[in-house]
C-alpha cells in the first residue's frame, strides 16, 4: 500500500496547484470529459481538490463526486472546501486503493497526475474497473509519463481500452469482460 507524503509536501503541492489553476483553469481540461448533470464521478488521487470542486458543479445536486486521496489532509481540506462552497454532493474517501463504493456505480473516474506514483497500479485499475458502470469512462492525465507508456500502462491489464486521445486527457472505456493479457 502506498504511503501519504509528509504534510509539509502536501501543503507545498497544494500551493503550487493553486497557482497552476489560476494560470490554467481545470474547467478547460474537464471539457474533454463530457461530465453531465447527475453523474457519479470518482476523483481518484484528488489531492487538494482542484478538479473536485469543478466536477461538483458539473454534476449538480443530482450527481455525486467521490474525492479519494491517501492523505488525511486532503480529505480534511476537501470537507472544508465543500462546506465553504456549499457543495453537498462531495464525499471524501481517505484511502490509497479500495474505494468502498458499490460495484458498477461510477460514470466517470478521473485519474490525474497520480498513476506514476502508484506502487500497485494494476490493483488500482482493477478497483476502478469494479466501481465503474458498464459504459464508464476512465479519464487519464499524467504529465510525468510518455504517451505510449500511458496507453500501455492502462490497457495492459485488459480491463480498459483507449477510446480517445484528447489535447489534455486520454479517455479509456471499461471493457465488459477483461481482454486476455
Amino acid at each position: 500500500m502506498d504511503k501519504p507524503m509528509p504534510d509539509f509536501m502536501f501543503r507545498g503541492m497544494s500551493f503550487v496547484f493553486k497557482c497552476r489553476d489560476m494560470l490554467r483553469p481545470r474547467e478547460r481540461i474537464l471539457e474533454e470529459v463530457d461530465i453531465k448533470s447527475g453523474y457519479q464521478v470518482l476523483d481518484f488521487g484528488c489531492g487538494p481538490g482542484s478538479y473536485t470542486k469543478v466536477v461538483a458543479k458539473l454534476v449538480g445536486e443530482d450527481g455525486r463526486v467521490y474525492a479519494q486521496d491517501i492523505h488525511p489532509l486532503a480529505a480534511k481540506r476537501l470537507r472544508q472546501l465543500a462546506s465553504s462552497m456549499g457543495l453537498g454532493n462531495v464525499e471524501t474517501i481517505c484511502s490509497g486503493g479500495p474505494t468502498g463504493l458499490p460495484d458498477g456505480t461510477v460514470d466517470v473516474v478521473l485519474l490525474y497526475d497520480i498513476f506514476h506514483m502508484l506502487s500497485e497500479p494494476e490493483a488500482v485499475l482493477a478497483e476502478l474497473h469494479r466501481v465503474m458502470k458498464p459504459n464508464g469512462v476512465l479519464s487519464f492525465s499524467d504529465h510525468h509519463m510518455k504517451e505510449g507508456d500511458i496507453a500501455q500502462g492502462v490497457t495492459a491489464t485488459g480491463l480498459f481500452e483507449l477510446s480517445r486521445n484528447g489535447k489534455h486527457t486520454f479517455s479509456f472505456t471499461k471493457r465488459s469482460s477483461p481482454a486476455p493479457v
